[in-house]
């Protein structure tokens, strides 16, 4: 049961973070907002899942609501269980990132490096946070469909390296 609470964190993870990676989402068109007490960062929210095929193992899939606000440098990222609870807490900005999982805390000195460590990969945050925005940025292995956005979804895929993966995110209107 340990090792399949740790493999559901870091997916948890990779959702809330991985909405660096791709989105689907609603009808109605989502407006980033400010965040609330930050004249530079954007706040997002919704759903998102993720899909992950690899060959050696079986097949993983999570969903779970988010609220993503910051920029690639500073910014938090919160999942919730479909009853509303929180399931994880990331935070990171210059030098520093955290990630909570109920008592379970892990810390490193970037958000690469925590990403890495508790998803064995590196997802791309910086295109991201432009993919939420609007703009085709591109990441190495990734390949973006923002046709949808202006509905409040992406949808991102892990092409290479193995394991396969796909993110959507289906954003909610800004209030």
């Amino acid at each position: 049961m340990s090792h399949h609470f740790t493999r559901i964190g870091k997916w948890q993870a990779a959702l809330a973070l991985g909405l660096a990676l791709a989105l689907t989402g609603c009808s109605t068109p989502h407006i980033p907002k400010p965040a609330p007490g930050s004249s530079s960062g954007l706040a997002w929210s919704g759903r998102m899942g993720l899909q992950v095929q690899d060959p050696l193992e079986q097949e993983q899939s999570f969903s779970a609501s988010f609220h993503l606000q910051g920029s690639p440098e500073q910014g938090s990222l919160d999942v919730f269980n479909p009853l509303g609870s929180q399931i994880a807490k990331l935070q990171w900005q210059p030098g520093s990132a955290l990630l909570q999982q109920g008592e379970r805390i892990t810390q490193s000195d970037s958000l690469q490096e925590l990403l890495r460590q508790s998803l064995g990969t590196v997802l791309p945050v910086q295109a991201l946070f432009s993919w939420l925005q609007g703009h085709n940025a591109s990441a190495e292995g990734w390949q973006v469909d923002l046709s949808r956005h202006s509905e409040g979804r992406i949808t991102a895929q892990r092409i290479t390296p193995l394991p396969h993966a796909t993110l959507r995110v289906v954003l909610q209107p800004a209030d």
